[in-house]
C-alpha cells in the first residue's frame, strides 16, 4: 500500500531570518527534514512529496531527493520521490494577485499544488519541525486504516512545548474530546514567558500549558483535495482581496469542514517532543536537542559526507561505507561534468 509524506518546504522563513528549511542543525549537519523522512521510512512510508519553490528544485535534489530516490522502504519498494511547485501559477484565473505580494498564499494553497502527484492516504508535515519517531509510527497505523472519505486524523502537542520565548508564535488550538477534533482555532500571537506561563495576545486570553495544539502534522485521504480547492477559492474571492500578507491556512480550513460535519478527525498522540525554529534564537536549543537524540541511538546511522568542492551529502551507514559514499559524492558533483 503507498502511503505519502508530504513536505511543506516553500515558504520563505521569514521569521527565522534565513531558509530554516535547509539550515544545517545535527550534530553531522543534518537538515531537520531530514530526520522526518529518515523517521517516515522506517515507519513504513514509502514515498515522498516535497513542495518547493521552483527555483529550490536543484537544491532540493542535490540535498536529500536523489538520495533518497536510492533507498528501500519497509515493504521491499524503492522510495519514490515527487516534487510540487508553489508558486502563482496555481492560482485561479478569477483572482488579481496584487503586485507587491511575494509570499505563497499558505499551507492550504500548498498543499493544493500537490494535488497532481498525491493519490494515496498522506501525511503532510512543515519542514522545519521536528515531530518525533513515534509520531510516525502513530499516523502510519492510523494512515493504513484510514476510510476514503470523511476522515481525517492529526498528531496534537501540547502547547508548553511548542511556544518560544524569542518571539510569538502561531498555532492552532485545538478543543478534543474523546479522542476526537471537536473545534481548532489559529492562535496567531501566542506567547510563553519567562515562569511557563501563556497568552494568545490577539484575543488577551490566557492558556493552559497544556492545551492540545496543532503543529502542522495532519493525516489525510486524497479526497480532501477539492474540499481543499473549494475553500481556497472562497478565500480569495472572500479574504485575500488586496492583502499582500493574507494566509489561507489548514487549520482554518479544517476548521471549517467540522463546523459543517464534513469531516470528523482523530487526535493522535506521541511519546516523543516536537521542536522547532521559529527564531533563530532556537537554532541551540534545537541543536541541542538532536545532539542528545543521537548519543541515545535514536539516530544510528544518518552521517554526511563532503565532496571536493563542498557539496555536502547525506548517507546511511547502514547501505554505505564512508569510502563508497565519498567516491559517490566526487563522482556526482566533480567528476560526472569531467567525463560526460
Amino acid at each position: 500500500m503507498k502511503i505519502s509524506l508530504v513536505i511543506m518546504a516553500a515558504g520563505l522563513g521569514s521569521r527565522y531570518g534565513g531558509s530554516k528549511q535547509v539550515d544545517g542543525i545535527g550534530p553531522h549537519n543534518e537538515i531537520l527534514m531530514e530526520y522526518s523522512i529518515y523517521d517516515a521510512i522506517r515507519a513504513g512510508f514509502n514515498k515522498v512529496v516535497f513542495i518547493i519553490k521552483p527555483e529550490m528544485e536543484a537544491m532540493m535534489h542535490r540535498l536529500c531527493g536523489d538520495y533518497l530516490a536510492k533507498r528501500t522502504a519497509l515493504d521491499g519498494t524503492p522510495v519514490e520521490v515527487a516534487y510540487a511547485f508553489q508558486d502563482f501559477s496555481s492560482v485561479p484565473d478569477f483572482y488579481r494577485i496584487p503586485a507587491e505580494r511575494t509570499k505563497p498564499f499558505g499551507t492550504v494553497h500548498a498543499l493544493l499544488c500537490a494535488a497532481d502527484v498525491v493519490h494515496e492516504p498522506f501525511c503532510v508535515i512543515n519542514a522545519d519541525d521536528y515531530y518525533g519517531i513515534d509520531a510516525y509510527r502513530t499516523i502510519y497505523q492510523e494512515l493504513v486504516k484510514l476510510p476514503a472519505e470523511g476522515k481525517a486524523t492529526m498528531v496534537g502537542y501540547l502547547l508548553k512545548n511548542t511556544a518560544s520565548l524569542h518571539g510569538t508564535v502561531s498555532r492552532g488550538v485545538c478543543r478534543v474530546e474523546d479522542g476526537r477534533l471537536r473545534s481548532i482555532r489559529e492562535a496567531l500571537k501566542i506567547q510563553l514567558y519567562p515562569d511557563g506561563s501563556l497568552k494568545d495576545l490577539a484575543e488577551d486570553v490566557d492558556l493552559s500549558p497544556e492545551t492540545v495544539v496543532s503543529m502542522n502534522f495532519w493525516g489525510f485521504a486524497p479526497s480532501i483535495f477539492p474540499a481543499l480547492r473549494d475553500y481556497f477559492e472562497n478565500f480569495l474571492r472572500t479574504e485575500a482581496g488586496d492583502n499582500i500578507k493574507a494566509e489561507c491556512l489548514l487549520p482554518v480550513m479544517v476548521g471549517d469542514q467540522l463546523k459543517q460535519g464534513a469531516l470528523e478527525v482523530s487526535v493522535l498522540h506521541s511519546a516523543d517532543k516536537w521542536f522547532g525554529m521559529t527564531y533563530h534564537e532556537d537554532r541551540e536549543i534545537v541543536a541541542e536537542e538532536l545532539r542528545k537524540l543521537h548519543d541515545s541511538g535514536a539516530y544510528p546511522d544518518l552521517d554526511t559526507v563532503a565532496a571536493s568542492n563542498g557539496d555536502v551529502y547525506y548517507f546511511s551507514t547502514e547501505y554505505l561505507t564512508p569510502a563508497y559514499a565519498k567516491s559517490l559524492a566526487e563522482w556526482n558533483s566533480v567528476e560526472r561534468d569531467m567525463f560526460l
